[in-house]
């Protein structure tokens, strides 16, 4: 603010409390922040940096390991094995996740508190010792080969499949998908499914047209971060496939430490890192507009 004084002279008044207190709050907070944004600077921007010059640089400078990637076949096929097997895995455990969410939801704390353990058990556990359980269940003679033969299903083989690796990587995923959906549900005011109940709605189409739309941000989040996730495993593909199941991390290995092409690993490295980034703007696009469902009970009444 700016005062005239009877010199004829301007004086510019001190900021307001409120104003000052922002300030120093925002100032507070970068620096706050700055540890972290240090951290993913050296640590994730500059490799990534790296990798695009690699791409482009070597062996000779140009977009020669682009169009080489482009039209190589058995690239093109392992870039849609990778791609269809993360959605295979996401739908997998958006099936067995969101059943399991709800069931947290209704149950009381203790029971709570138990499949909350349950969930979080996997992360304190080695991922390669879950992994190399897998190798074991799935063996042509393992436990689930057992199970499926008892039910007339089996033997089946599995080890060094992609039905195989499509299941052990949803048990290892499956965390990252319970806990977004779980967090979106806990937020659902069930009144409103009581409320469309109350109009006359089956209780059926009160969880599709109240419950359901109001979950759909967790459903997304979970599943954006397990696609994402899957995008780029490389253990439990590694140990639990085969070689003619590889996926893309599997892939740019072998040409970095095999054939120590490191202009081709830099471009399925930018090639993973676009794919990825172009996915998590679609489902941001997608969820941004969401919001509560358009009629709550409309054409429910029976």
């Amino acid at each position: 603010m700016v005062s005239v004084s009877s010199a004829g002279t301007a004086a510019v008044a001190p900021a307001p409390p409120a104003v000052s207190r922002t300030r120093r709050a925002g100032r507070a907070l970068l620096l706050l922040a700055l540890p972290a944004v240090i951290v993913l600077g050296v640590f994730f921007v500059v490799p990534a940096i790296r990798l695009a010059w690699l791409s482009v640089s070597t062996p000779e400078l140009g977009i020669g390991n682009y169009t080489g990637l482009a039209t190589d076949g058995v690239v093109v096929t392992v870039v849609l094995r990778t791609l269809g097997m993360a959605a295979v895995v996401t739908v997998l455990c958006v099936l067995c996740a969101y059943p399991y969410a709800y069931l947290m939801t209704i149950v009381g704390p203790r029971w709570r508190a138990v499949l909350t353990a349950l969930v979080l058990l996997p992360f304190w556990t080695s991922l390669m010792a879950r992994t190399f359980a897998w190798v074991v269940l799935l063996q042509d003679t393992g436990v689930v080969n057992a199970l499926l033969a008892a039910v007339g299903l089996g033997p089946t083989r599995l080890l060094g499949t992609t039905a195989g690796v499509s299941i052990a990587m949803a048990q290892v995923m499956l965390p990252f998908m319970v806990l977004p959906v779980y967090a979106a549900m806990r937020g659902i005011d069930r009144r409103l499914v009581d409320a469309a109940m109350g109009l006359g709605a089956r209780p059926i189409n009160a969880f599709l047209r109240v419950y359901l739309p109001l979950s759909l941000r967790g459903v997304a989040a979970g599943a954006t971060l397990v696609m994402v996730l899957s995008l780029g495993f490389y253990v439990t593909p590694s140990l639990v496939g085969s070689p003619q199941q590889s996926m893309l991390a599997q892939l740019i290995s072998v040409q970095v430490n095999q054939l120590l092409n490191f202009g081709a690993a830099g471009a399925l490295a930018v090639t993973l890192l676009v794919v990825t980034l172009v996915l998590v703007a679609g489902v941001q696009r997608l969820t941004r507009t969401g919001g509560a469902p358009a009629a709550l009970v409309g054409g429910t009444a029976s």
